[in-house]
């Protein structure tokens, strides 16, 4: 396996529906020896998909193939149900798969549930020896790393109080800083930070990628927090049904997660019901121009861009006394980061045309996916406002000279280097 952490192949896991048997028992061993051999169960049914759900069964996961390299921060995500708490616990060998192999290098640390391996009457302290014992280490050993593991966890005044008082919080402060202390090569945990509070989240986040990146240590994170995916990971899979849709660079995971299912505005906008405004004036089209007067939708951070936008308007429209427009542009987590707008510039602006230009001379955007919502404001009130307008891609670029395409923290800067054309 040489630098590969985790291998799986045409992994499978199936589960029962509603009875836990066949109703008889030989039919039960004979289906047992079968799988344990790794042949096909003799009793499963032919002349459909294997993998099709049905009343008596459905599968979890779905032939699922990937290496996980030594050192990787995997982020997995996806809907509930999944197949994502199932593929944590074939790795952690809680339960076994139906079909396929799942080959670990190294000993793996597990925070599934709140207090997985913890005994309820038990103190914290015991618990730690007790845990460090599961994965083979020495008392000796743990003795050394006690004082850590009581820092991080931050309840050294209750670690000789039986772990069954513990609040979740609590609980899952002490596993968490169990598994990142003791002697481990893999580390998965499966939503528990959830339950802490935004400090320890913070904390145990940032421990994680000291793990991968100082130690080597392959973390495998499930979350629905995309953010707290986002800064820990540097790749991840999305799961769907038990199927691995992807498996590729977190950006691209999450940015496909979020937006696969999204109801993004197509281009042209004419004919789009859901918006607001007296109507008196209407946008039609939104184009992303490069310098090349080029239409694309993929730019790369602080490359020069400009927004075109089309729109009508009638003769009541004609007559007002004022107007501006509004574009604000918004990353995948719906948070506006940016705004551009004419009220900026004092010269009355002529809209006779049916078109304006923002054109901005670098694009200050980190890498992600935006899209963006258009409004027009004149003496009468809204005359138009529509969300979710198009869908802009940017890409890391060497925007510091550094010789490398290097990850920026420019989101959410205020594009004050815009000019507005109308011609």
């Amino acid at each position: 396996m040489s630098n590969i952490a985790i291998q799986i192949e045409n992994l499978s896991k199936r589960y029962q529906l509603g009875v836990i048997n066949s109703g008889r028992l030989f039919k039960d061993i004979q289906t047992w020896i079968a799988l344990k051999r790794g042949k096909e169960d003799p009793h499963s049914k032919i002349g459909s998909n294997k993998y099709n759900n049905t009343e008596d069964y459905f599968w979890a996961l779905k032939d699922i193939n990937l290496e996980i390299k030594q050192g990787d921060r995997v982020g997995i995500i996806g809907k509930n149900g999944a197949g994502k708490s199932t593929l944590l616990k074939i790795l952690s060998r809680i339960t076994a798969p139906t079909e396929g192999t799942a080959k670990i290098k190294g000993k793996v640390a597990s925070l599934l549930e709140v207090g997985t391996g913890f005994h309820a009457e038990l103190t914290g302290k015991e618990n730690i020896y007790l845990n460090g014992a599961i994965l083979g280490m020495k008392k000796k050993r743990i003795t050394q790393k006690l004082d850590q593991i009581i820092d991080f966890s931050g309840i050294e005044h209750h670690i000789d109080t039986p772990v069954k008082r513990y609040s979740s919080g609590m609980y899952v402060r002490l596993a968490f800083a169990v598994a990142a202390h003791l002697d481990s090569d893999i580390l998965i945990a499966d939503e528990v930070l959830a339950v802490g509070d935004a400090e320890f989240q913070k904390k145990a986040l940032g421990k994680m990628q000291d793990l991968s990146t100082g130690e080597g240590r392959t973390v495998l994170f499930v979350s629905h927090n995309m953010s707290a995916v986002r800064n820990l990971c540097n790749c991840g899979l999305l799961l769907d049904r038990g199927s691995l849709i992807i498996n590729d660079e977190i950006s691209k995971i999450i940015d496909y997660y979020l937006f696969k299912n999204e109801d993004i505005t197509p281009i042209p906008l004419s004919e789009i019901k859901e918006r607001n405004g007296n109507g008196s004036l209407r946008f039609t089209k939104i184009e992303f121009i490069d310098k090349d007067n080029n239409v694309r939708e993929t730019f790369k951070t602080g490359e020069e861009i400009t927004l075109k936008i089309y729109y009508t308007y009638n003769e009541i429209f004609e007559n007002c006394k004022t107007c501006q427009i509004d574009l604000g542009i918004y990353d995948i987590y719906k948070t506006m980061v940016t705004w551009l707008s004419t009220s900026i510039f004092t010269d009355k602006f002529d809209f006779n045309n049916g078109f304006i230009y923002f054109k901005i001379s670098k694009l200050i955007l980190a890498e992600g996916t935006y899209t963006f919502n258009l409004a027009c404001y004149n003496n009468l009130g809204q005359a138009d406002y529509i969300k979710n307008v198009g869908k802009l891609n940017i890409v890391f670029d060497d925007y510091f000279n550094t010789g490398k395409n290097i990850q920026t923290n420019l989101q959410g800067f205020f594009i004050s280097d815009f000019e507005l054309i109308n011609s």
